[in-house]
């Protein structure tokens, strides 16, 4: 159970089918399996030269490319413990995950050269290892494994200081067996990596690929027109997207759906899924396979998905269309109340989950990690209900609840009333400070197009929908939303841009 291990199969079963190719404005790199191995062994080679040795941190500042895959690996071979960082991180950020990782080397791509902080971690270019490592013999795999860190991912980040997420070489291989026990993961299958490899959902899509030995495309940042080309052109079978990716591919004016239509599995997570935007899709590609996947990074990657029949026309009556799926192999889900208590289906709770696929912790910080897992459990601060077969819906974040006059406003539910207006394209919710109330629910909200709703139309739109308590006191009209790389409204930032 070590994550190179799907390497050396591949090595046997397909050593000459391409296994990593990197897309560019500057043109196509690719390797075969065989080329990466032998890659990946001088790099281990390099870095040991250089005094890395097992249980060791090596930090990466990198977009998604080849040359990010290859240092990860090679780190896996050696033993040491990858440290991906957020490429849109400022500089004070991404000291202090270096200062907290205690890392020994920070490997970057040279186009981030100027973001690098300056302070005791020697910094190495990742061209600069490649050189080095060309001239290396090859090292052994070590074949670390199991209970040993593989990689330390930094939390978004959204409220306080980024916590550093100890997921071992077991908890990768286990979440990636969640989620192939549900839908198989083809050997010969092509996926696109644009998701961050510094994302538990990009970097553990590189591992289900490893493991399964199939083939990975690398590209750098989303870009519409760019990814439906590298879709056409590489025949690439599987992706990860939030659904504004899928919206912006469809929008695109170089869109066809002859162009896309090797995509036979599209994932989406991270948010709702409008169901209009999911019809649009479902229309461009009528035999893909089309699921919600839910998990952390805390658990290396899914531990719920809701399958892909559940998203089809026919299906829409069963109720499911919302669900994020139930509980995946090796994982246990319960909501529970306050204490920890299981309750009844169908009432609000924590999310609670449990199995091999859970964090070791989080780095340096006892007290964080015991209050997040208590018992075996993972309290994952999203809240949610269960219905008697077992289907999880997720109702909200609780730091992202809204008490206003003693009543609970779940954000998620006002965000959803306000994105079926029809001049409506995005909408985030936060609570503000407020005398009588304690919180007031106020709204973000970008117009679509030649948009011109009012606030006041927009709070009599939720009043139609919503109890009154929920409906927004206030509406800012904006033109984005902040965003995480993982597409998510970063609403600390949202609830200082209103207040300001």
């Amino acid at each position: 159970m070590y994550l190179t291990q799907g390497l050396h199969r591949a090595l046997q079963r397909n050593s000459g089918m391409t296994a990593l190719t990197h897309v560019s404005d500057s043109g196509v790199r690719r390797q075969t399996h065989v080329q990466l191995a032998g890659s990946v062994a001088r790099q281990a080679a390099a870095l040991a030269r250089r005094g890395i040795a097992r249980g060791d941190r090596v930090a990466l500042l990198a977009p998604n490319s080849d040359q990010l895959v290859r240092a990860i690996l090679a780190c896996w071979w050696l033993g040491a413990v990858a440290c991906p960082l957020n490429v849109r991180w400022s500089t004070p950020e991404l000291a202090h995950a270096l200062q907290d990782s205690e890392a020994s080397l920070l490997l970057v791509d040279d186009s981030l050269l100027t973001l690098a902080p300056a302070g005791e971690t020697p910094l190495l270019r990742l061209g600069a290892l490649e050189e080095e490592a060309a001239a290396m013999e090859p090292l052994a795999d070590t074949r670390t494994g199991g209970d040993a860190l593989a990689a330390i991912l930094y939390t978004g980040g959204t409220t306080g200081r980024s916590k550093g997420v100890m997921l071992s070489h077991a908890n990768f291989w286990t979440a990636s067996m969640t989620r192939g026990a549900e839908l198989n993961n083809a050997p010969d299958s092509v996926s696109l990596l644009v998701a961050p490899l510094f994302h538990v959902a990009g970097l553990g899509r590189l591992v289900g690929q490893l493991i399964v030995g199939g083939s990975c495309v690398t590209m750098a940042q989303f870009r519409p027109a760019a990814v439906i080309e590298a879709i056409a052109e590489h025949r690439i079978g599987d992706i990860i997207v939030v659904p504004s990716m899928l919206q912006s591919l469809l929008d695109d004016p170089s869109f066809t759906a002859e162009r896309v239509r090797s995509l036979t599995r599209i994932a989406f997570g991270a948010a709702p899924m409008p169901p209009d935007l999911l019809d649009r899709a479902l229309a461009a590609w009528p035999h893909a396979e089309f699921f919600q996947a839910y998990g952390l990074t805390e658990t290396a990657g899914a531990v719920c998905i809701n399958l892909p029949a559940n998203h089809r026309p026919e299906a829409r009556a069963l109720g499911r269309l919302n669900a994020v799926g139930r509980a995946g192999l090796g994982a246990e889900i319960i909501v529970a109340d306050e204490s920890g208590r299981e309750l009844p289906r169908g009432e609000v709770g924590e999310i609670l989950a449990r199995g091999p696929m859970v964090m070791q912790g989080y780095w340096r910080n006892p007290e964080a990690t015991a209050a997040a897992l208590r018992d075996g459990w993972l309290r994952t601060g999203d809240a949610g209900r269960m219905l008697d077969d077992g289907y999880l819906f997720i109702v909200d974040r609780l730091k992202d609840m809204i008490i206003s006059g003693g009543e609970n406003v779940y954000c998620a539910e006002v965000e959803a009333a306000l994105r079926s207006h029809p001049q409506v394209r995005q909408a985030a919710v936060i609570g503000v400070p407020d005398v009588r109330w304690g919180e007031a629910v106020h709204a973000a909200v970008v117009l679509a197009g030649e948009g011109a709703a009012t606030a006041d139309e927009l709070r009599a739109w939720c009043r139609e929908r919503l109890a009154g308590y929920k409906c927004p006191r206030g509406v800012s009209f904006m033109r984005e939303l902040p965003l995480s790389a993982a597409g998510k409204v970063l609403k600390n930032v949202l609830r200082e841009r209103v207040q300001a």
